[in-house]
């Protein structure tokens, strides 16, 4: 199918569908980062359906079409030709960086406005359609090493880093950079692979000689998970710091909750805020999905009202093609500004990058809490 040919092609299916804005989603709902994708799936959604009810974006109702990419570039790739065919004009995806990276450069080819709700590397934002709702890896990196030094939660810090995955090095080199400004003591920079990721006794020993009272974690829960039992398990207690990669360490499949009790994380959502919004949103998900939404969710929910204020800036209609599509909300993303659930009087720089203030968390009582 030509790009855009599903909106006015002639054919009787193409009439019955030109009266609304197809949205594709991308994301793992199986596999080691489920957690992640199937909370952006589901905030999406809501938001879809409080928009629908609400009349649309320009009169239209939207269609909504999630696709499961097992946090796989090409499995993405497949799912993205996969909406491809299925009529998608946006994509709100996808979930995770390597992913992302892969299809950005399909829809780059394809003039594709897409929104990004927590793929968070530079790399994701190379081509000038894709808008990200999360901070940049840079900026997770920067700030966390700032909250830690200028909440003074520690002098000497080690950081244990996946050096084969971009989201994980982008956020350590910028923490590394910034952590001697703040007047921080990096006595561990230890590193591990894809290929060696259930062992981390040796990068928490060298941690613990040299006397690391906080431990920083830019990775994903699932190995988080992993690094909080085995530094149990060697009787070393040290603070734990990490970014939006360890939202979701509280449902790992057999994890001892109890061992994550302190420890925090750099995130723009915190499910216990008292502002209507967030309030109405996680009564919403519990109703609906029986659990309290943890920051992907609120990201994605974010990530679709920005693309309805997009689309409305630009008034655009289900008609336009693909490409005409793309150049009308590639302009009109830079002009609109939201009040979301992760930060207020959020707006985009033509580079791609979300412009908001981050918050910080803690795990107490096995919640995530405001710090």
């Amino acid at each position: 199918m030509a790009v855009g040919c599903f909106a006015g092609c002639g054919s009787k299916e193409a009439k019955k569908d030109a009266d609304k804005f197809y949205i594709g989603g991308i994301g793992p709902t199986t596999g080691d980062a489920a957690i992640y994708g199937t909370a952006v799936m589901n905030g999406a959604q809501i938001a879809v359906d409080e928009i629908n009810e609400a009349g649309g974006i320009n009169g239209k109702k939207i269609e909504f079409n999630f696709q499961d990419d097992q946090s796989d570039a090409e499995k993405s790739v497949n799912a993205y030709n996969t909406l491809k065919d299925w009529g998608m004009q946006v994509l709100m995806g996808t979930v995770t960086t390597t992913p992302c990276v892969a299809v950005a450069d399909k829809t780059a080819q394809d003039n594709m406005f897409e929104v990004t709700p927590s793929a968070s590397s530079t790399d994701v934002i190379a081509g000038e359609n894709v808008f990200q709702v999360c901070f940049t890896d840079p900026n997770q990196g920067t700030k966390s090493a700032q909250y830690i030094g200028e909440n003074k939660l520690a002098k000497k810090v080690a950081v244990i880093y996946n050096s084969s995955d971009v989201y994980s090095s982008g956020i350590e080199a910028k923490f590394i950079e910034e952590a001697k400004n703040q007047g921080l003591e990096v006595v561990a920079e230890e590193a591990f692979t894809a290929d060696s990721k259930t062992d981390f006794s040796t990068q928490l020993k060298k941690a613990q000689d040299g006397g690391a009272e906080l431990v920083f974690l830019p990775i994903y829960y699932t190995e988080a998970s992993i690094i909080l039992t085995q530094a149990d398990q060697m009787g070393y207690q040290p603070k734990f710091f990490g970014c939006d990669g360890l939202d979701g360490l509280l449902a790992v499949k057999n994890f001892d909750t109890k061992l994550a009790e302190g420890v925090m994380l750099l995130t723009p959502f915190a499910a216990d805020a008292t502002d209507d919004l967030t309030k109405k949103f996680v009564k919403e998900y519990k109703d609906k999905y029986d659990e309290v939404p943890n920051q992907f969710a609120a990201d994605a929910y974010d990530a679709i009202y920005a693309i309805k204020a997009a689309m409305e800036e630009a008034k655009v209609t289900p008609d336009m093609s693909v490409t005409d599509m793309g150049d009308a909300l590639k302009s009109a993303m830079t002009k609109v500004t939201i009040d979301g659930l992760t930060g207020d009087k959020m707006s985009w720089s033509d580079s791609g990058e979300v412009n908001k203030d981050p918050k910080a968390v803690v795990i107490e009582n096995g919640e995530y809490v405001g710090m």
